[in-house]
Protein backbone atom coordinates (compact mmCIF):
# COMPACT_ATOMS: atom_id res chain seq x y z
CA UNK A 1 0.00 0.00 0.00
CA UNK A 2 1.41 3.50 -0.92
CA UNK A 3 0.53 6.33 0.84
CA UNK A 4 1.02 10.26 -0.76
CA UNK A 5 0.88 13.43 1.24
CA UNK A 6 0.94 16.39 -0.14
CA UNK A 7 2.46 19.46 1.58
CA UNK A 8 -0.40 22.24 2.61
CA UNK A 9 -1.31 24.63 -0.44
CA UNK A 10 -2.54 28.01 0.22
CA UNK A 11 -3.47 31.75 -0.81
CA UNK A 12 -1.31 32.76 -3.12
CA UNK A 13 -1.65 36.18 -4.73
CA UNK A 14 -1.38 36.80 -8.79
CA UNK A 15 1.76 36.39 -10.34
CA UNK A 16 3.51 34.65 -7.41
CA UNK A 17 4.72 31.44 -6.76
CA UNK A 18 4.22 28.18 -4.66
CA UNK A 19 5.62 25.07 -4.16
CA UNK A 20 3.80 21.90 -4.09
CA UNK A 21 5.44 18.92 -2.50
CA UNK A 22 3.89 15.34 -2.38
CA UNK A 23 6.07 12.56 0.24
CA UNK A 24 5.26 9.21 -0.27
CA UNK A 25 6.00 5.99 1.85
CA UNK A 26 5.06 2.36 1.77
CA UNK A 27 6.26 1.41 -1.87
CA UNK A 28 9.05 1.70 -4.37
CA UNK A 29 9.19 5.07 -5.27
CA UNK A 30 12.07 4.77 -7.67
CA UNK A 31 10.50 2.60 -9.49
CA UNK A 32 7.73 4.63 -11.09
CA UNK A 33 6.00 7.43 -12.48
CA UNK A 34 4.45 10.23 -10.77
CA UNK A 35 1.82 13.21 -11.60
CA UNK A 36 0.19 16.31 -10.56
CA UNK A 37 -3.98 16.92 -11.27
CA UNK A 38 -5.89 19.25 -10.36
CA UNK A 39 -9.72 19.70 -9.98
CA UNK A 40 -11.42 23.46 -10.27
CA UNK A 41 -14.60 23.58 -8.52
CA UNK A 42 -17.70 21.58 -10.24
CA UNK A 43 -15.65 20.11 -12.90
CA UNK A 44 -13.78 16.91 -13.52
CA UNK A 45 -9.62 16.32 -12.34
CA UNK A 46 -7.45 17.69 -14.67
CA UNK A 47 -3.42 16.36 -15.52
CA UNK A 48 -0.72 19.40 -15.18
CA UNK A 49 2.10 17.53 -14.86
CA UNK A 50 3.96 14.40 -14.96
CA UNK A 51 7.26 13.14 -14.04
CA UNK A 52 9.26 9.62 -15.65
CA UNK A 53 11.01 7.46 -12.30
CA UNK A 54 14.25 9.52 -13.12
CA UNK A 55 13.11 12.40 -14.01
CA UNK A 56 13.92 12.34 -17.56
CA UNK A 57 10.47 13.07 -19.19
CA UNK A 58 8.16 15.61 -18.10
CA UNK A 59 4.89 16.50 -19.74
CA UNK A 60 2.83 19.49 -18.94
CA UNK A 61 -0.88 20.70 -20.08
CA UNK A 62 -0.67 23.22 -22.32
CA UNK A 63 -2.48 26.00 -19.67
CA UNK A 64 0.42 25.59 -17.40
CA UNK A 65 3.56 25.03 -19.54
CA UNK A 66 6.48 27.23 -19.22
CA UNK A 67 4.90 28.55 -15.55
CA UNK A 68 5.09 24.92 -13.75
CA UNK A 69 7.85 22.64 -13.63
CA UNK A 70 7.82 18.93 -12.06
CA UNK A 71 10.44 17.54 -10.25
CA UNK A 72 11.38 14.44 -8.39
CA UNK A 73 13.87 13.93 -5.17
CA UNK A 74 13.85 9.97 -5.31
CA UNK A 75 16.14 9.85 -2.09
CA UNK A 76 13.41 11.25 -0.57
CA UNK A 77 10.95 10.01 -2.07
CA UNK A 78 9.28 13.11 -2.77
CA UNK A 79 7.88 14.68 -5.94
CA UNK A 80 7.61 18.85 -5.79
CA UNK A 81 5.29 21.28 -8.61
CA UNK A 82 6.70 24.60 -8.58
CA UNK A 83 4.01 26.82 -9.25
CA UNK A 84 5.25 30.19 -10.82
CA UNK A 85 3.38 33.47 -12.69
CA UNK A 86 0.39 32.00 -11.04
CA UNK A 87 -3.32 33.31 -12.32
CA UNK A 88 -6.53 32.93 -10.87
CA UNK A 89 -7.91 30.18 -13.16
CA UNK A 90 -5.28 28.01 -10.80
CA UNK A 91 -7.49 28.20 -7.97
CA UNK A 92 -7.94 24.24 -7.52
CA UNK A 93 -7.49 21.70 -5.17
CA UNK A 94 -4.44 20.03 -6.10
CA UNK A 95 -3.32 16.14 -6.07
CA UNK A 96 -0.49 14.30 -6.32
CA UNK A 97 -0.68 10.99 -7.73
CA UNK A 98 1.04 7.39 -8.34
CA UNK A 99 1.67 5.01 -11.21
CA UNK A 100 2.95 2.33 -9.92
CA UNK A 101 2.71 -0.04 -12.92
CA UNK A 102 5.35 2.32 -15.07
CA UNK A 103 7.99 4.19 -14.96
CA UNK A 104 7.00 6.54 -17.91
CA UNK A 105 4.92 10.09 -17.20
CA UNK A 106 1.09 9.32 -18.40
CA UNK A 107 -1.54 12.19 -18.83
CA UNK A 108 -3.89 9.69 -18.03
CA UNK A 109 -5.85 9.84 -15.08
CA UNK A 110 -6.90 6.75 -15.01
CA UNK A 111 -3.41 5.08 -15.38
CA UNK A 112 -2.52 6.04 -11.75
CA UNK A 113 -3.11 3.85 -9.02
CA UNK A 114 -2.40 6.01 -5.82
CA UNK A 115 -3.68 9.87 -4.75
CA UNK A 116 -2.97 11.86 -2.09
CA UNK A 117 -5.60 13.81 -0.20
CA UNK A 118 -5.40 17.00 -2.14
CA UNK A 119 -3.92 20.46 -1.62
CA UNK A 120 -6.05 23.72 -1.87
CA UNK A 121 -4.85 26.98 -3.60
CA UNK A 122 -6.27 29.78 -4.14
CA UNK A 123 -4.85 32.46 -6.13
CA UNK A 124 -6.96 35.93 -5.40
CA UNK A 125 -5.61 39.38 -4.59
Amino acid sequence: QVQLVESRGGLVQPGGSLRLSCTTSGGNFIGYAMGWFRQHLGLEREFVAAISWNGDSTPYADSVKGRFTISRDNAKKTVYLEMNSVKPEDTAVYYCAADTYGDQPTMTRDDYDYWGQGTQVTVSS
